[in-house]
């Protein structure tokens, strides 16, 4: 089995740490590992290191070489520049399809998510792999512990054994009246973003609902092939629609399959979200500081000073030196708002 890391996106809802020059999958922000580096570790268990990839944008190359020194220079695959997910697990199946057999399954996975249960995401993998192997398309799916309104859906159907069902619709983010609904109803799943395939039917499929995308594909390789995989084929990826896999493919297949899962998962999306899955003091605080607090809770705080902190509670604070947030933790997907200002006051020594 091949695995797939997608780690090239920007992390703004992790400014002000996550910038350009380093973006969240490279962060310090869980343990002492960056998030690449835990879910490189994580896979580690089942596949070995030379078959695990890591496919990222250019300007991130350098940064990925270095939190994975131990990585086969080839194993990285590099967009000329970020677009949106099909056309980044297009251009890795192309790739992958030159250098192994088709037949290969292989597992794609997001370079930011954490997984607390390991060993059932192994037991989950070998589950996927067999769907896989009979030319599935398999996605996993997270079993909902609270009508969740910031996650897309998928909607299960009959089952094909005790471990897999078959995909009836995907649905797109709900309000929180839907979302209860959803709960209740028992068979619906937190779309994860994590996908398994053979090479073979991931190229197929970009044939058959992507066409436009498998067509640039083909000309990209060809200029592998002749030119060598340093080849320049940025004129040609810039055509490519920024679509994502879900609604390219994965909405318009037929034959898909959702492995339903609870593993302890978490895409860590946000400020708020890091909060929730960080371990808390007794007031509910998270400070990843030197500090004295009076009367204060359920605050997340980083800083490399000493913090004080007196009668505040729900509140975030993050100091990186060169900017500091302060946000009502309820407001933390907000922060991409900041960042979207800052690039259109054209303050970029602050991204």
């Amino acid at each position: 089995m091949i695995a797939l890391i997608m780690a090239g996106g920007v992390g703004s809802r992790f400014w002000p740490l996550s910038r350009a020059s380093n973006p969240k999958q490279f962060l310090n922000i869980i343990s002492d590992k960056s998030m690449l580096q835990m879910t490189v570790e994580r896979l580690l268990p089942i596949i070995d290191l030379e078959k695990i990839y890591i496919v990222t944008a250019a300007s991130q190359v350098q940064l990925t070489r270095k939190h994975l020194p131990n990585l086969p220079k080839e194993n990285i695959i590099i967009e000329p520049f970020g677009m949106n997910t099909a056309p980044c697990i297009g251009l890795s199946a192309k790739y992958l399809a030159l250098r192994h057999d088709l037949n290969e399954t292989m597992i794609i996975l997001p370079a930011d998510h954490l997984i607390a249960l390991e060993d059932d995401f192994h037991a989950s993998i070998k589950t996927a792999e067999r769907s896989a192997k009979n030319d599935y398309l398999v996605t996993f799916g997270i079993k909902p512990n609270y009508p969740a309104t910031g996650y897309g859906y998928i909607e299960a159907g009959e089952n094909i054994d005790e471990e897999t069902q078959i995909v009836e619709r995907f649905k797109e983010k709900p309000d929180i009246e839907t979302a209860k609904k959803f709960l209740q109803a028992g068979n619906f799943y937190w779309n994860s973003g994590m996908f398994m395939w053979k090479i073979e039917t991931i190229l197929d499929s970009f044939k058959n609902y992507l066409p436009k995308v498998y067509n640039l594909l083909d000309k990209i390789g060809t200029i592998w092939e002749t030119e060598g995989f340093s080849a320049d084929f940025s004129e040609h990826y810039a055509k490519m629609p920024r679509i994502p896999v879900d609604i390219g493919i994965m909405e318009q297949a037929e034959k898909r399959v959702v492995i339903p899962v609870d593993y302890g998962w978490s895409d860590v999306g946000s400020w708020k979200a890091l909060y929730d899955v960080s371990d808390k003091d007794a007031d509910g605080n998270v400070f990843r500081c030197e500090r004295e607090n009076i009367d204060s809770k359920n605050n997340y705080i980083i800083s490399d000073k000493f913090v004080a902190t007196i009668g505040i509670e729900n509140i975030i604070v993050v100091d990186s030196g060169d900017a500091i947030l302060i946000a009502d933790k309820s407001r933390s997907e907000d922060v991409k708002k900041i960042v979207e200002k800052l690039k259109e006051e054209k303050l970029d020594k602050y991204l």
